[in-house]
C-alpha cells in the first residue's frame, strides 16, 4: 500500500459537486431541461406501472418484468435528478458525506439490478419464441418473483462492495468531484489512497456480475434470431421480431452509453458526463416510450383506463 495522507474519510463532511462547466445563465437552461426530462421520466414509469398493475389482461412474466423496468428507471433517475437540478440554481454545489454515499450506493443498487433485469427480460423472451408450449411452464410466477429477487440480491452485493471501498480512501487532495453526481470512479479520482484494491473489487464486480448480464442477453438473441430466421412465413418473423426489438432497444441505449463513459478513455470529461445524462435520465424516459408505442397490448389497456376516467369519449 502506498503513504497514506494524514487526513482520511472521516475529516471529509462534504463533496462539492462540479456538474456542468457552463455559464451561469446556462445552468438556468440545464435546470429546464432535466427537469423536462425528469417529468417525463415520472409521468411515462408511473403510467406504465400504473397500466401493468390495472389490467388483468397484463398479467403475464414480460409485464412483470416490464414493471419492475418502470420501477428501477424511475428509482434511479430520482436518485441522480432532483440532486442535479438543485445544484444546478445552488452556488455552493456541496453535497454532505452521507448523502454522496446513499446516493452512490442507491444508484449502483438500481442500474445493476436493472441489467439483470433486462438480462431476464432477454431469457423470457427466448423462453417464448424458441419453447413456446412450454413456455408458461418454464416461467412460473414462481420462477418470475425468484428471478427479479435474485436480480436486487446481486445488484445489493454489487453497490455495497463498490460503495465499502469507494468511500473507505483517503480524500486529502480535493473535495471537488467533476460531476453532476457522485461517481464512484470520479470520487476516487480525488483520493490520495492506493487504489489497488479498488480496482481489483470493479474488476472482479465486472467479471462476475455485470458479464454474466451481458453473456446471457447475447446468447439469448442469438438463439431467438437463429429460431426466428427458420419461420417460413414473413408475417410470422415480423411478429417474433417485434416482441423483441424494443427490449433489444433499452438494452443497446443502457449498456451502449454505460460502456462508452467507463470504457474510453478520459478525453473529454464534459462529453462523458453529457452520456452519462443519457443512462440517468434519457434511457429510462424513452423506455416507457419504446415499450408502449411499440405494443398493442399497452396502448389498448391504456385506452381503456383513459375510457373508464372518460378522459375518452
Amino acid at each position: 500500500m502506498g503513504d497514506r495522507a494524514p487526513d482520511n474519510h472521516s475529516d471529509v463532511t462534504d463533496f462539492i459537486l462540479v456538474g456542468f462547466r457552463v455559464r451561469t445563465e446556462l445552468c438556468i437552461f440545464l435546470f429546464l431541461l432535466f427537469l423536462l426530462v425528469y417529468g417525463m421520466v415520472l409521468l411515462g414509469n408511473i403510467s406504465m406501472m400504473v397500466i401493468i398493475m390495472t389490467d388483468s389482461q397484463l398479467n403475464t412474466p414480460m409485464y412483470f418484468f416490464l414493471g419492475n423496468l418502470s420501477f428501477l428507471d424511475l428509482s434511479y433517475s430520482t436518485v441522480i435528478a432532483p440532486k442535479a437540478m438543485g445544484n444546478f440554481l445552488s452556488e455552493k454545489k456541496t453535497v454532505s458525506f452521507v448523502g454522496c454515499v446513499v446516493q452512490s450506493f442507491l444508484f449502483s443498487l438500481f442500474i445493476v439490478t436493472e441489467g439483470f433485469v433486462l438480462a431476464v427480460m432477454a431469457y423470457d423472451r427466448f423462453s417464448a419464441i424458441c419453447y413456446p408450449l412450454l413456455y408458461s411452464v418454464h416461467m412460473s410466477r414462481r420462477l418470475c418473483i425468484q428471478l427479479v429477487a435474485g436480480s436486487y440480491f446481486f445488484g445489493w452485493i454489487s453497490s455495497t462492495l463498490q460503495v465499502s471501498v469507494t468511500f473507505s480512501v483517503s480524500f486529502c487532495a480535493s473535495r471537488v468531484i467533476d460531476h453532476f453526481y457522485c461517481d464512484s470512479y470520479q470520487i476516487e479520482k480525488i483520493s490520495c489512497s492506493n487504489l489497488f484494491i479498488n480496482k481489483m473489487v470493479s474488476l472482479s464486480l465486472s467479471i462476475f456480475i455485470i458479464l454474466p448480464t451481458i453473456i446471457v442477453i447475447t446468447v439469448s438473441y442469438i438463439y431467438i434470431i437463429s429460431k426466428v430466421l427458420k419461420i417460413p412465413s414473413r408475417q410470422g418473423r415480423k411478429k417474433a421480431f417485434s416482441t423483441c426489438s424494443s427490449h433489444l432497444g433499452v438494452v443497446s441505449v443502457l449498456y451502449g452509453t454505460v460502456s462508452f463513459v467507463y470504457l474510453t478513455p478520459p478525453r473529454n470529461p464534459e462529453l462523458r458526463k453529457v452520456a452519462s445524462v443519457f443512462y440517468t435520465l434519457v434511457t429510462p424516459m424513452l423506455n416507457p416510450l419504446i415499450y408502449s408505442l411499440r405494443n398493442k397490448d399497452v396502448k389498448e389497456a391504456l385506452r381503456k383506463i383513459l375510457v373508464e376516467k372518460n378522459v375518452l369519449f
